[in-house]
C-alpha cells in the first residue's frame, strides 16, 4: 500500500447537487482524474478542476459505456500514475453501486481508498416525492431491494416470500424494466393487490414525475403512460402520505428550467436562487472575466489617489480587480480615506463594504443614467472621478460626468470576453429546446450567447422560450438581436429578475 496514486470512491447522491456531501466537494475539487456514471450531474462534474480528466463509465439498461471489469482496471491504471482519482456514483457507493467490488480490486493491486458515503436515493427520491419511507402509524422498518435482478434467473437471491408477508415499507431500486416481474412476486407471496405503490422518476431533481397506483393495476398505468426509467419504486401504506406531505412541487419555479448565461464565477448567486426556488438552473457561461494586460494607468492612480474626489464602481468585478491590484501595490484602504464613494447598485455596495468601506451614494435605478442622476447635483465643476471599469462599456457616464464639470479619469481595468470552454452536452442539450427561460444579465452575455449558439440556433430558443432581461439595456441589445423579450425586471438585480420571473410564472 505503498504506491502513490490514491482513490476515492464517492457517493454522488440521488440527483439534486445540493444534496452532494460536503466532504464530497471538497475531494472532487482536488481531483485529478473524475471517474463518473450516468447519473452524475453536470452541476456536480462543474465542481471538479477545469484541467481534470472527465471518463464517462455510465451504464444504462443494455448499453454499459465500459464493462465493470474494465472500470476496476481504468481506476487502478491511472492511480499507478500517481494521480487522485474520484469514482464518482450515483447514491451512495457501496448500495448497488459495485463499491465494494472496486474497493477490493483497487486493495489487491495496492492503492490506498476512500469511500465517502453518498445520500442514497432509496431515502432521499421518496422524501422529495412527500413519501416518508418510515412512519409509526404506517411502517417501522424499512427493507431496500435491487429491482435488477433478472427474471429469469434460476435462483433468486430475493427471499420474495419474506417480503410478501413484510408490514415493511419496500423501496426497490433500478426495477422499472422488471415491474411486471416484482409485482407479481409480491402478489403470489401474499402482498395485497390493493397494496400502495408509486413510482418517482428522476427524483430530486425539476423533472421529477411520479405515478402512483396500487400492485394490481401500476404495471398497466406504467404501459399507457409510457413511464420511462430511472425510477424508484415504493411499495407501502406510506405512499399515501405523498397527498399531504408533498412540498417540493409546491415550489414558485418547480419544474422550470431556466438557462443562465453570466460569466461562471459570477453566476453563483443566481444558480442558488433558482434551485432554492424549485427550479433546475442550466449553467450556459457566456462570457468570462479578463484582467487588462497593463496596469500602469491604475498603479499611477493608486500613487496619486489624494488628488481624487470621487471613486465611482459600475460592476462587482471592478472592484474585486481595483483591490486586488491596490493589494498588489501594498496599499490598502487607507489610501482612499479622502474619497467620495459612489456604486451602481447593491451588489457592488455590497462587495465595497466588505472591503471595509462605506458608500456614500447609491442611486435608485441601477445604471449608468441612475448614476448621473444621483450625482448631478453633488458633484462640483472641476472636481476629480476616478472611474475602474470595463472595456467596451457605454460612454455615455464619463461623456454626462464631464458635462457637469469633472475631471474624468476612465481606467480600463478588465474586458468581457467570448467563454472559450463550452460544454458540447450542454450546447446540444439547450439548442434541442427543452427550455423555459433564458436569462440575460449584460448586453454582453446576449451578443455571446448568439456568437456561440448561431443566430439561426438563437432564435430558435427564441420560440421555444421565454427571454428575461435584468434591465432596459440588456433587453434593448436582445432585441437588436431578434430576440422577442418577455421579461424585464424592475429591479435591475439579481433578486429583481428573479422576482420577474416568478411573476410571470404565476399568470
Amino acid at each position: 500500500m505503498d504506491k502513490k496514486g490514491f482513490v476515492y470512491l464517492v457517493g454522488a447522491g440521488p440527483g439534486d447537487p445540493g444534496l452532494f456531501t460536503l466532504k464530497g466537494k471538497a475531494v472532487l475539487a482536488k481531483a485529478d482524474v473524475v471517474v463518473y456514471d450516468r447519473l452524475v450531474s453536470s452541476q456536480i462534474l462543474a465542481w471538479a478542476p477545469s484541467n481534470a480528466e472527465l471518463i464517462y463509465v455510465g451504464k444504462k439498461s443494455g448499453n454499459h459505456a465500459l464493462p465493470q471489469e474494465e472500470i476496476n482496471a481504468l481506476l487502478a491504471t491511472k492511480a499507478s500514475e500517481g494521480k487522485m482519482v474520484v469514482r464518482l456514483k450515483g447514491g451512495d457507493p457501496f448500495l448497488f453501486g459495485r463499491g465494494g467490488e472496486e474497493a477490493l480490486y483497487i486493495r489487491e493491486k495496492g492503492f490506498a481508498y476512500e469511500v465517502i458515503p453518498g445520500i442514497t436515493s432509496a431515502i432521499a427520491v421518496p422524501a422529495y416525492a412527500g413519501i416518508p419511507v418510515t412512519h409509526r402509524d404506517n411502517s417501522s422498518s424499512l427493507t431496500i431491494v435491487t429491482g435488477h435482478e433478472r427474471p429469469d434467473k434460476k435462483e433468486s437471491s430475493i427471499n420474495w416470500e419474506l417480503l410478501g408477508a413484510s408490514d415493511s415499507t419496500l423501496v426497490f431500486l433500478m426495477g422499472v424494466e422488471n415491474l411486471d416481474f416484482i409485482v407479481n412476486n409480491l402478489m403470489n407471496n401474499g402482498k395485497s393487490e390493493e397494496t400502495p405503490v408509486a413510482l418517482i422518476r428522476w427524483g430530486t431533481l425539476p423533472e421529477q414525475e411520479i405515478l402512483a397506483g396500487k400492485l394490481n393495476d401500476i404495471v398497466t398505468k406504467v404501459k399507457e403512460s409510457n413511464f420511462k426509467p430511472p425510477a424508484v419504486i415504493v411499495v407501502g401504506e406510506v405512499v399515501d402520505l405523498r397527498h399531504s406531505l408533498s412540498w417540493v412541487e409546491n415550489k414558485p419555479l418547480w419544474g422550470k428550467r431556466i438557462i443562465v448565461t453570466r460569466a461562471r464565477a459570477q453566476a453563483s448567486d443566481l444558480v442558488a436562487k433558482i434551485r432554492e426556488l424549485g427550479g433546475e438552473p442550466i449553467e450556459f457561461p457566456t462570457i468570462s472575466i479578463e484582467p487588462e494586460s497593463n496596469y500602469l494607468a491604475l498603479n499611477n492612480a493608486f500613487n496619486n489617489v489624494s488628488n481624487y474626489d470621487w471613486l465611482i464602481f459600475t460592476s462587482v468585478n471592478a472592484v474585486k480587480i481595483f483591490f486586488a491590484k491596490l493589494r498588489e501595490d501594498k496599499k490598502d484602504i487607507r489610501h482612499l480615506a479622502r474619497l467620495k464613494i459612489c456604486a451602481i447598485g447593491p451588489a457592488t455596495r455590497k462587495e465595497l463594504e466588505d472591503k471595509g468601506l462605506i458608500v456614500d451614494n447609491m442611486p435608485d435605478e441601477y445604471r449608468a443614467e441612475g448614476i448621473i442622476e444621483e450625482l448631478k447635483d453633488k458633484i462640483k465643476p472641476g472636481e476629480w472621478v476616478l472611474l475602474p471599469r470595463a472595456r467596451g462599456a457605454r460612454s455615455l457616464l464619463p461623456e454626462a460626468l464631464k458635462d457637469l464639470g469633472a475631471n474624468v479619469n476612465e481606467i480600463l481595468i478588465y474586458k468581457a470576453v467570448a467563454e472559450k470552454r463550452v460544454s458540447e452536452d450542454m450546447f446540444a442539450q439547450i439548442v434541442k429546446g427543452n427550455i423555459d427561460y433564458v436569462t440575460f444579465t449584460s448586453s454582453s452575455t446576449v451578443e455571446n450567447f448568439v456568437n456561440i449558439v448561431g443566430l439561426e440556433n438563437a432564435l430558435k430558443i427564441n420560440n421555444k422560450a421565454k427571454i428575461a432581461a435584468i434591465g432596459p439595456i440588456t433587453a434593448k441589445t436582445a432585441e437588436t438581436k431578434g430576440f422577442t423579450v418577455d421579461i424585464i425586471a424592475k429591479d435591475y438585480t439579481i433578486n429583481g429578475l428573479i422576482a420577474a420571473i416568478m411573476a410571470d410564472v404565476k399568470l
